[in-house]
């Protein structure tokens, strides 16, 4: 930390101070605002529609706007924006990303800019990373703004172009990067006006804007339509690659010359996602194609087929890179770990790779339009964004996006201990490592979750897990249908979940399980409408009696389903406050051990020790660490010094003796050690701050 931002601060704790005093202004109004009734609080929106029309500015509303919404979520969900959030929402007005840590209710924070935006009727888009949260979220957070009187729409995947257009056409619209994206597209296609979708890009919120913005940026959006039909040349190229063999190099050295002599017949180059043939694999080629001369002009389609056939082969792995699901090749998304449907890969790639998985081999297609992310959202007049992790891309918001990074504080202090990474020599070492881990956490009760990069080591862990027989649930793209109810039992007592990157974006998984998500499966299994089931887990008053009635139902099971719950979050505390009442027992051993030895009484002795032994071996397995670091540098946060002893030979602060021994369970210290520590020594090097 350098001298200049000890003194004034960092970036965002100076930007910070100018909206506080936003933020003052919200909280006093929040007594106004309580005392209103719904009509009067509903009728704050054409009030302040008319205010826009007669001069005032959106940074003129903002205090009451949001004051409103703070009501309105807390009437109508249950939820009451923190001050925090109120700051969050304050930095995605002024078209800035908010930098909120894991848990701290982003998707609360975007009803508070996205309300006081809409109100000048010229929309606003609320971008999510998939089809899943943005439904759950126009559903769970459309409710606070359909009280409010504003319209909500949802774009998601497999809508008609009416269905489109109505939803574009609502005030505040939720979808997805991609399918918003997509419809800008087709819209530039479009013959006529009538047929296009989108009515403007006036500001945009975009949830998890790192991923959308930064990581999926790197890929176009492409729309192709029919080319020429496809030619029995996949299918010979298939065959001829799939008896050729190939040498794997983690990156090509271009400096280097091929060896002349190498054992195979094309090369993959790992890290660039290449394959070139070998001059053995020409000659394979040209002889199988009775051509005299591969590299020849006339011979470039045929050339161009074998490329992308050693590269079907070489590089584009199955349940990494795409699924086979209904006899078709489904890409799946290497950031989101999502199924692509609709979308192929260009240039033949995706033809070349249902000739080798044996599938019916499609038409060619021919790219029609294309755009990249940084072109679409640089479209919108404001942009905004919400992240727990954005400072690490700071330069590249700045340069590509204009946009700059606040980082919110959080609610309460963080309780999350974000450990090291621990680094092994094998990828075999590494998941053994994984499974012993899982073991012993699943022993104590204590709720897994196992993240994956992709389908493949997915299901080699679900696997691996079998075979220890440890009970666990799959998430992945192929059983994507099932993604709300694992994640909702996720955090139950002793389950273990493994997933690919699908679940981390945007899901809650509770300790014990979800009541919520519990409750409302049994509305939808008793045939209630979705639109019935949303105004049952609602606040809002109303006197409509098959509302009430649905209320009451959610209610009943919602209280039946948390007793459960909260009865499963207690079994996994209560693992770590036995551990706690056992540490005493294990004193009065030692201190029995102890005495005998002292006094000679070694009759039981024996006896005593091998009990002691078995309680401290039971313990560890329930995850039980001993804290006894004599020799070692005195750590505060694990040691307590109660006296010191003077010892030049050694490093200051080394623990000398440890008096009585400390415990800890994970990084969690239950009871510091008591220890003496050297003075006169040689001082320790302290780390420099970063």
């Amino acid at each position: 930390m350098g001298l200049i931002t000890k003194i004034f601060g960092t970036y965002s704790q100076r930007e910070l101070k100018s909206i506080y005093p936003i933020a003052d202004k919200i909280e006093a109004l929040a007594d106004e605002y309580k005392a209103l009734t719904d009509a009067q609080l509903q009728a704050k929106t054409p009030e302040f529609k008319e205010r826009l029309a007669n001069g005032e500015t959106l940074d003129d509303l903002l205090p009451e706007a949001f004051a409103t919404v703070r009501e309105a979520a807390d009437r109508v969900l249950g939820l009451r924006p923190y001050r925090v959030q109120l700051i969050g929402g304050i930095v995605l007005h002024q078209g800035r990303i908010a930098e909120m840590k894991t848990g701290e209710g982003k998707t609360l924070v975007a009803t508070l800019p996205s309300y006081l935006n809409a109100l000048t009727g010229r929309g606003v888009h609320i971008v999510t990373v998939n089809d899943y949260l943005a439904k759950r979220d126009s559903e769970w957070m459309g409710k606070v703004h359909r009280f409010l009187g504003l319209s909500v729409g949802l774009i998601v995947h497999d809508l008609s172009k009416e269905e489109r257009q109505a939803a574009y056409n609502a005030d505040i619209t939720y979808g997805t990067n991609n399918e918003m994206g997509f419809d800008y597209l087709r819209d530039n296609m479009a013959i006529y006006k009538n047929e296009q979708v989108q009515r403007g890009h006036n500001f945009a919120i975009v949830d998890e804007v790192d991923s959308i913005l930064i990581d999926e940026a790197r890929t176009p959006l492409i729309i192709s339509g029919m080319g020429d039909k496809s030619t029995q040349l996949y299918d010979m190229a298939e065959s001829l690659v799939a008896r050729m063999k190939k040498y794997v190099v983690a990156e090509v050295d271009s400096k280097e010359e091929e060896a002349e002599d190498i054992d195979a017949d094309y090369v993959v180059d790992e890290k660039a996602k290449t394959a070139t043939l070998t001059a053995r694999g020409i000659a394979k080629a040209e002889e199988f194609f009775n051509l005299e001369n591969l590299s020849d002009p006339e011979n470039s389609t045929i050339a161009h087929h074998i490329n992308q056939a050693i590269k079907a082969h070489g590089v584009m792995k199955r349940d990494v890179d795409y699924v086979i699901k209904d006899g078709e090749i489904i890409i799946v998304d290497e950031f989101t770990g999502r199924l692509m449907f609709g979308r192929r890969y260009s240039e033949g790639l995706h033809q070349a790779i249902e000739a080798k998985e044996h599938v019916s081999v499609q038409r060619e297609s021919k790219t029609l339009a294309t755009i990249t992310f940084q072109n679409y959202f640089r479209l919108y007049q404001k942009l905004s964004g919400m992240t727990g992790t954005a400072l690490t891309e700071e330069e590249e918001f700045a340069t590509i996006y204009k946009l700059d990074i606040v980082e919110i504080p959080t609610n309460r202090p963080i309780a999350r201990i974000d450990d090291q990474d621990s680094v092994y020599k094998t990828e075999q070492g590494k998941f053994r490592a994984v499974i012993r881990q899982v073991e012993e956490c699943h022993a104590k009760g204590q709720p897994v979750l196992v993240g994956t990069v992709s389908i493949e080591k997915n299901e080699l862990l679900s696997r691996m897990l079998t075979k220890a027989g440890i009970k666990h649930n799959v998430l992945n793209a192929k059983n994507h249908e099932r993604e709300a109810e694992i994640v909702a039992q996720a955090g139950k007592f002793g389950a273990v979940t493994v997933a690919t990157n699908m679940a981390g974006r945007g899901t809650d998984i509770m300790l014990g399980g979800n009541a919520e998500y519990m409750a409302t499966s049994d509305l939808r299994k008793a045939g209630l409408s979705d639109e019935l089931i949303a105004e049952a887990t609602g606040y809002a008053e109303t006197d409509d009696e098959e509302i009430l009635k649905a209320r009451a139902m959610f209610t009943e099971r919602l209280a039946a389903h948390k007793q459960v719950t909260d009865a499963e979050a207690e079994k996994v505390r209560a693992t770590e406050k036995l551990m706690e009442s056992l540490i005493p027992v294990l004193d009065d051993f030692a201190r029995t051990v102890d005495y005998a030895e002292t006094n000679g009484e070694t009759g039981l002795l024996g006896g005593v020790k091998a009990v002691q032994a078995k309680l401290s071996d039971t313990l560890a397995k329930g995850g039980l660490v001993v804290i006894s670091p004599a020799g070692e540098a005195f750590d505060a946060l694990e040691c307590q010094a109660v006296g010191t002893v003077d010892d030049p030979s050694v490093p200051d602060e080394t623990v000398a003796q440890v008096y009585q021994p400390g415990y800890k369970m994970g990084t969690k210290v239950i009871r510091p050690a008591m220890v003496t520590i050297t003075t006169g020594g040689p001082k320790r090097e302290k780390p420099e701050e970063e």
